[in-house]
């Protein structure tokens, strides 16, 4: 069975910092993009950050700058370091794998594989 599994959510102040992990079982991703999207109460899931096999790596706008994505490809992992926290960085935050998309999408519905998220509040 596949899983993936998030770490490292949790509360935060403002300009603070919180590193996500992401640990994959079941599978190898080592050839497949990885990212990071999130949700927050009432909106739409949203691309984060995502990161190709071979490195190639893509943010949103509203991170850029304050967050960096890294793998691990032998320990089949993912990470998000996030720096500078605002308030609206609040959400539920998911990594996710494909199997059958090359490159990095922007969009939830191009990956197939999802952790069950890992909660980030930062406070003003």
């Amino acid at each position: 069975q596949v899983q993936l599994v998030e770490s490292g959510g949790g509360l935060a102040q403002s300009g603070g910092s919180l590193r996500l992990s992401c640990a994959a079982s079941g599978r190898t991703f080592s050839r497949q993009t990885m990212v990071w999207f999130r949700q927050a109460p009432g909106k739409e899931r949203e691309f984060v950050a995502g990161m190709t096999w071979d490195g190639i790596t893509n943010y949103a706008d509203s991170v850029k700058g304050r967050v960096t994505i890294s793998r691990d490809n032998a320990k089949n992992t993912v990470n998000l370091q996030m720096n500078s926290l605002k308030p609206e960085d609040t959400a539920v935050y998911y990594c996710a794998a494909t199997t059958f998309v090359s490159g990095i999408s922007v969009h939830h519905d191009s990956y197939n594989y999802w952790g069950q998220g890992t909660q980030v509040t930062v406070s003003s």
